[in-house]
């Protein structure tokens, strides 16, 4: 950095001292919560003992990280992970965005408002009564569900029992509980695309499905890949919390994943030492992931997120 940087920045802080005065509680929020807590990093490296405590637990270098690939348990838990994660972006991920396309094109401001209240309401609530809500609903004792199929001649299934069936649970459940809620990102985004484009088509005799195609479309590009990458770095977080409250030990086997395996093995067997190595591991991979997609969009799509 030049000393003229530094003398722009100086004379922009006096300039606009009451916003830089603004950033201070964003800033020390950030510092508190997000950098200071990484020092806990060091706890993946050592045998940590929660007697002798951060300082005086003993360095074993690579251990954790070598336990960690040479687990069976942690190659399906991997695997899981993957396939739940892609299973959501490749269900869930387009369905805001039709939602917002559909929801856009209704003109009765009344319903309209009414159906997004509807459809976005579910954020709001816990997975704890998510999961409750779904538990009735696919019951095989009254469940409404399990009650439509028996009733079609079918056979009563154990949803949350079934290993071949319970991803399909957590998807679905993931799709009630947020497309909603995502959706309104999208349409946020609709309503910055220029009216006039929509003239111009009209009056250039495009239908409504032109208009969607040659210009909303385009105009959530944007926020599409900003939305896409960031879910990439996420993709070794496949829902820890709607998986601990939905998910049992009989269906371990294809719902577990590397949130709900850290918690079992830092809280349940208090070996935190483990449970930090995986919990890095999953940072550095959704870093790495981060960092290549914004790569390949800016290469191939000249748009990224930096």
């Amino acid at each position: 950095m030049t000393p003229s940087y530094f003398k722009r920045l100086r004379l922009d802080v006096v300039r606009e001292w009451d916003l830089y005065l603004m950033l201070i509680p964003g800033i020390l929020f950030l510092l508190l919560f997000k950098y200071t807590p990484m020092y806990g990093i060091v706890i993946a490296f050592k045998d940590f003992n929660i007697y002798d405590g951060l300082a005086a637990s003993p360095w074993v270098g690579m251990e954790h990280f070598e336990k960690l690939f040479l687990s069976e348990d942690f190659a399906r838990v991997f695997k899981n992970t993957l396939i739940i994660s892609i299973y959501k972006i490749f269900f869930l991920f387009p369905l805001p965005i039709i939602l917002a396309v559909l929801m856009n094109e209704i003109k009765n401001m009344v319903f309209k408002r009414g159906i997004q209240t509807i459809v976005y309401l579910p954020h709001f609530l816990s997975w704890v009564i998510v999961s409750g809500l779904f538990l009735q609903l696919l019951s095989t004792n009254g469940g409404l569900i399990n009650k439509m199929i028996v009733g079609l001649g079918g056979e009563s299934i154990a949803f949350f029992m079934n290993t071949e069936v319970f991803r399909s649970v957590l998807i679905s459940s993931a799709g009630w509980k947020e497309v909603g809620w995502g959706m309104i990102i999208y349409l946020a985004s609709i309503a910055t695309i220029d009216p006039q484009l929509y003239e111009a088509a009209k009056i250039d005799g495009a239908s409504r499905f032109r208009q969607i195609w040659h210009i909303t479309l385009p105009g959530l590009v944007p926020i599409i890949i900003l939305m896409f990458i960031l879910r990439l770095g996420n993709i070794l977080e496949a829902g820890t919390e709607q998986i601990l409250v939905m998910y049992n030990s009989i269906v371990y086997e294809v719902a577990d994943v590397i949130g709900t395996y850290v918690y079992r093995i830092g809280l349940g067997q208090q070996d935190y030492s483990f449970s930090t190595a995986v919990g890095l591991f999953d940072s550095v991979i959704g870093f790495i992931l981060i960092i290549t997609g914004n790569y390949l969009s800016r290469k191939f799509l000249k748009r990224g997120i930096w």
